[in-house]
């Protein structure tokens, strides 16, 4: 294990599933499992400025939501296990947690998504951020929406390069991004992402929802 290891803590209701995420997270040389339990109040008392929190609580979303300011207004990085009848991630990203994460997601998502929300970044499974009933405002930019716009519309990497006057090697790492972002690397997710997300329309012409940009294109 790395000494610069990032901590990880897990609440969630499951001790067995508690357990297997702990396995999992020590499985990493660059993350440690720094500490368990089935409640905010259990825990936070050991929990340090800039630990990522794995919450995975069953609770109503204002509940869950509350849960997740308070662990934010610390200091935390926290990303919330979501079951797929847990429609609502809306609220957990406004109360302030870094990303949502299916609950059915293996070990190789499980911790992308861990290293990604330590780096600061956003991270929303693809099962979750690309159903139309989802209103997360997910931050694009606007260069990605112009990528994206074209991806969908079937045009292939060179050919948005060359509509958009950037190398390809920038398109690639434009699709990096938006791919880490929706936790997929299909094209076919990315398409149903940019639809779920107002982004172009769907197939009967309606738009589905808003995406929040942020900043200029580069």
């Amino acid at each position: 294990m790395s000494a610069d290891a990032r901590r990880v803590a897990v609440i969630g209701d499951c001790p067995v599933f508690r357990y297997g995420l702990a396995r999992v997270i020590d499985s990493a040389s660059d993350l440690l499992f720094a500490i368990g339990g089935g409640s905010f109040d259990e825990v936070h008392g050991e929990l340090q400025r800039g630990d990522v929190v794995l919450l995975d609580l069953q609770m109503q979303s204002a509940d869950l939501s509350a849960t997740v300011y308070r662990l934010a207004e610390q200091g935390m990085e926290v990303l919330v296990l979501c079951s797929a009848l847990q429609n609502d991630i809306v609220g957990p990203m406004q109360a302030g947690a870094r990303g949502c994460l299916s609950r059915q997601a293996g070990e190789e998502e499980l911790l992308a998504a861990i290293r990604l929300v330590a780096s600061g970044c956003d991270y929303v499974s693809a099962a979750l951020a690309v159903r139309p009933w989802s209103a997360l405002s997910c931050r694009v930019t606007d260069r990605e929406r112009q990528i994206l716009e074209l991806l969908a519309n079937g045009e292939t990497d060179h050919g948005i390069a060359a509509r958009l006057g950037i190398s390809e090697h920038t398109v690639h790492s434009h699709l990096d991004r938006l791919r880490d972002k929706i936790g997929s690397r299909r094209r076919a997710d990315l398409t149903r992402f940019a639809i779920a997300h107002d982004i172009i329309p769907n197939s009967e012409g309606r738009r589905a929802g808003p995406v929040r940009r942020t900043g200029p294109a580069p």
